[in-house]
C-alpha cells in the first residue's frame, strides 16, 4: 500500500522546517485511537506528564515547572518564558462531577500565577475532559480572566486540542507519544513461547469473570455492528489465519482455555462502560499485552480474534443466525 505523505508544519516558524510524514491513513487512524485511549487512562500526574511530553516536542522553548518543597509550582505547570505563555493542568477522574472544582481551580490558579510570574501574556488551562467537553461556565470564566487582565489570549485546552497538536508532529514523535503502533506486515505465524507468555499475563489480570455462551455470528456483520473500522478489521482478518493453530494449542489445555475465556469476558465487561468500538478493541489489546513489543501483537490479536468470533467479547448482531 503506498504511503500518503503529509506536509507537517512543526510550528518552528523561524526555521521554516517542513517534515514529510509517511504513516498511512490506517496507521494515523490507529495512532489517534491509541492516543485517545492514553488520554482516557491518564489522571493527575500521568496526564501532566503526557501534556509535558507533547509540549516539549511541539514547542522547543517550553519549560516544565515541578513542585519544589513548600513553594510548590507557584501555579505554573509549564511556560514559554520568551512569549509569556503559561499553562496550568487539571486532570480529574470525572470532569462531569468536577466542573465546579475546575472553575474554582481556574480562578485561584490564575490569581496565584500573576502574583508570582510576569509578564503573563497568555494563559491556558489544560483540562483532561476525556473527550467529554467542558462546562460552559468554565469557558465563560476564562473569557472573563482574559478580558479583566488584558491578556492577549487565553483558552481552555481539552483533549481534542492536544490531539490536534500531536498530529502536527513528525511520525517518530507521534509514535513516542502513543507508545506503540501495530504493524500489519509483522503479523505472521504464532510463536508459542510468546503465546504462553501472553496467556500467562492475561491470566494474572484482575477482572470480574462472567459466564459466556459461545455463538457464531457472521464475522463482517459483527465488525460493522460493533463499529470497528477498516484498520481494526484488517488486523482481525490477518490474526484469524492463526486460529487453527491456537485452537490446537488450547485443545490439550481445556482448563486453561476456559479460564482464558472467562478472563477475556471479564476484561471486556470491565472496559465496555468506558470504551466502545475501535477504542475498546485496542484498549483490550493493550491490557492483554505484557509489554509494547511487536512480538506480542500477533498472539494477542489471535487470542482476541478467537473470542471475538465466538461472541464472548463484543456484542452479537441482533439478527445473527446461530
Amino acid at each position: 500500500m503506498p504511503h500518503a505523505k503529509r506536509h507537517i508544519n512543526t510550528q518552528k516558524e523561524d526555521k521554516k522546517k517542513l517534515y514529510f510524514c509517511t504513516m498511512t491513513t490506517e496507521e494515523i487512524t490507529l495512532a489517534r485511537i491509541l492516543f485517545e485511549n492514553k488520554v482516557r487512562r491518564s489522571d493527575g500526574n500521568a496526564f501532566e506528564d503526557l501534556f509535558t511530553q507533547i509540549m516539549n516536542y511541539s514547542e522547543p522553548d517550553f519549560e516544565q515547572i515541578k513542585p519544589w518543597g513548600n513553594i510548590g509550582d507557584r501555579k505554573n505547570d509549564g511556560f514559554i518564558r520568551s512569549k509569556g505563555i503559561f499553562y496550568q493542568v487539571f486532570a480529574p477522574e470525572d470532569i462531569n462531577k468536577s466542573y465546579p472544582d475546575a472553575i474554582s481551580k481556574l480562578e485561584s490558579d490564575f490569581n496565584g500565577l500573576i502574583a508570582q510570574w510576569n509578564p503573563v501574556n497568555e494563559f491556558y488551562f489544560v483540562v483532561n475532559d476525556k473527550y467529554k467537553g467542558v462546562h460552559a461556565d468554565s469557558n465563560n470564566k476564562i473569557e472573563d480572566i482574559v478580558k479583566t487582565n488584558s491578556l492577549k489570549k487565553g483558552k481552555i485546552l481539552t483533549a481534542r486540542d492536544l490531539e490536534r497538536i500531536v498530529f502536527t508532529l513528525p511520525d517518530d514523535q507521534i509514535l513516542r507519544i502513543v507508545s506503540f503502533l501495530p504493524n500489519l506486515d509483522h503479523i505472521g505465524n504464532l510463536d508459542f513461547s510468546v503465546v504462553t507468555q501472553v496467556i500467562g499475563y492475561i491470566m494474572k489480570l484482575e477482572v470480574k469473570p462472567l459466564n459466556g455462551q459461545i455463538k457464531y455470528p457472521d464475522w463482517n456483520e459483527k465488525i460493522s455492528f460493533n463499529n470497528l473500522g477498516e484498520p481494526t478489521k484488517q488486523f482481525l482478518d490477518t490474526a484469524s489465519f492463526n486460529l487453527g493453530a491456537l485452537n490446537d494449542f488450547l485443545s490439550n489445555e481445556s482448563f486453561l482455555a476456559e479460564e482464558l475465556q472467562r478472563k477475556l469476558i471479564g476484561l471486556y465487561d470491565d472496559l465496555k462502560g468506558d470504551f466502545s468500538g475501535d477504542n475498546l478493541f485496542w484498549e483490550m489489546v493493550s491490557k492483554c499485552m505484557p509489554n509494547n513489543q511487536q512480538a506480542f501483537l500477533s498472539p494477542t490479536l489471535t487470542i482476541m480474534s478467537k473470542y471475538f468470533e465466538s461472541c464472548d467479547i463484543f456484542e452479537e448482531p441482533k439478527n445473527s443466525k446461530k
